[in-house]
């Protein structure tokens, strides 16, 4: 008997030592996935409150909006590749070097010269910022097993929740008390941080070495990014620099459907290609992927009209304004780390079709709160809106994760993380005209909202344009409730009953 026993205490304390460096390193890893992802969400906003100091140093009032623009484009546009090059490659040289080059894109920035210099430079990081945010994701569902995803869900959804919510007033800060170029140099340090813990502590799993080298498909990498940029640049343009009947408008559409023709044949032949058929040919896949479509469209309601409304209805200050829209950064968190309680119980796609129900309704109930009313009823609804969506979303994530295996699970979470941001920039356009369009008819054709918002916060009170800021901010949420209604559908009637996971959910 005393020899069978294998468990001395030599070899256990071995066993406990290593279980603690393994502990040490993978929470090293997960300290940088949390800095690399703030990096990401930050620079989406930090820049909005810096723009008067910038375009006071550098000039260019008329194209600054492309500072957004450019970012959104080059990160959306780049996530279907990072993912590809990821699963081909492995996570950690697609991480670092989408790091590097975000952090270049950042000093770059720092050193601009004028407006043209620095949106390019803006679009450097994007390009960058694409592989920070589908690598992180993957790498979240590489590192723990089903169970445990929730948890590191959780933490990516509070940093990228308080990041998007705080870059605008460090962006002010920054820009007030220092210069607005440290907005992006205060990157440097954080992402170098990041890239030394990664270059340390990443150990990506052995795998079995391929017959051939990947190969890469550099044609349908660039017929994606073309395709892209010329649909985003459409979206995103059309009704504030140009018509959407206008000759640009058409132009940039009549491109982009014929781009889209192009990525169809040059993915069909191409041996590996960037965006496979398998990612909409497959239920479960396609079907979160229209999903999380429809809630970044829902999600420009509260994110772009609320601080408006708050303002110019409510009455609030910027920063009374900004607190009732970051509510919902406190409870979407707490409801996705609790949300595996739930699915292990009803699966994964019933319980996002509770939370998007919900979520459904909350949108509703936002045009019935009283005008002017209180600041504290559409904080209330917000609150019970982030519980909804957190209710909605990781599950989502997390499911169809955990029904591919390590080789497809970057190209996933790229399609899924696309879907969503192009469903985000849709839904810019789309609400933008549907809010100016409600305040046309109410006015008369007196404006579009940012110019009413304007003339409300120089201080004139005018009960018939609060009014119609009130009306056009509902029908956005009215409209946000028909894409939470469309998401519904969507599970109901496309996403099975039951995910396909794997047996090995980290194979």
């Amino acid at each position: 008997m005393g020899e069978g026993n294998t468990g001395t205490p030599v070899a256990q304390e071995h066993v406990t030592a290593t279980d603690r460096a393994e502990t040490r390193r993978r929470r090293a890893v997960v300290a940088a996935l949390m800095l690399a992802m703030g990096l990401a969400a930050l620079d989406a906003t930090i820049v909005s409150t810096a723009v008067p100091q910038i375009v006071g140093d550098l000039g260019g009032f008329s194209v600054f909006s492309w500072l957004f623009s450019g970012y959104l484009l080059a990160v959306t546009v780049t996530l279907p590749v990072y993912g590809k090059l990821s699963d081909a490659f492995g996570r950690k040289p697609v991480l670092v070097a989408g790091a590097s080059l975000f952090l270049l894109g950042s000093l770059l920035c720092a050193t601009a010269w004028n407006m043209a210099a620095l949106i390019a430079f803006r679009i450097v990081q994007g390009l960058g910022g694409g592989a920070l945010q589908g690598t992180v994701q993957t790498l979240a569902a590489d590192l723990y097993p089903l169970g445990e995803r929730p948890k590191i869900q959780a933490r990516l959804s509070i940093v990228w929740a308080t990041s998007a919510v705080a870059g605008p007033a460090l962006g002010g800060v920054l820009a007030a008390y220092a210069n607005w170029r440290w907005i992006f140099l205060v990157n440097l340090p954080v992402g170098a941080l990041a890239l030394w813990l990664i270059a340390r502590h990443l150990r990506e799993p052995e795998r079995a070495v391929p017959d051939r080298r990947p190969r890469i498909d550099w044609a349908g990498a660039l017929a994606v990014f073309a395709c892209g940029g010329v649909l985003l640049t459409a979206l995103v343009q059309g009704g504030v620099a140009w018509g959407w009947l206008s000759t640009p408008s058409i132009a940039l559409f009549t491109a982009g459907v014929c781009l889209i023709a192009v990525v169809v044949a040059v993915e069909r032949r191409a041996a590996e290609p960037i965006i496979p058929g398998w990612v909409w040919r497959r239920r479960t896949i396609a079907a979160v992927n229209l999903a999380l479509g429809a809630l970044g469209l829902l999600m420009v309601a509260p994110a772009v009209f609320l601080p408006t409304y708050a303002q110019a209805v409510l009455g609030l200050a910027p920063v009374a304004a900004g607190f009732v829209l970051s509510v919902w950064t406190l409870s979407w968190p707490v409801s996705a780390a609790l949300s595996q309680h739930v699915y292990r119980r009803i699966g994964f796609r019933n319980t996002a079709a509770l939370g998007i129900a919900a979520a459904g309704l909350l949108l509703l109930a936002f045009p019935l709160l009283p005008v002017p009313g209180r600041a504290w009823q559409p904080a209330l609804l917000m609150l019970l809106l982030g519980g909804a969506l957190g209710l909605f979303q990781l599950p989502l994530i997390v499911g169809v994760q955990s029904t591919v295996g390590w080789a497809e699970r970057g190209t996933t979470t790229a399609s899924v993380l696309f879907c969503r941001q192009t469903g985000q920039t849709l839904g810019a356009a789309l609400f933008g005209a549907v809010a100016n369009g409600v305040l046309a008819a109410r006015l008369g054709g007196a404006g579009d909202l940012d110019a009413v918002t304007r003339a409300l916060n120089s201080g004139v009170p005018d009960g018939r344009l609060r009014s119609a800021v009130a009306d056009a901010v509902h029908a956005v949420y009215l409209g946000a409730a028909g894409a939470a209604a469309l998401a519904l559908l969507v599970l109901l009637f496309l996403a099975p009953r039951r995910f396909p996971v794997l047996d090995d959910p980290t194979d």
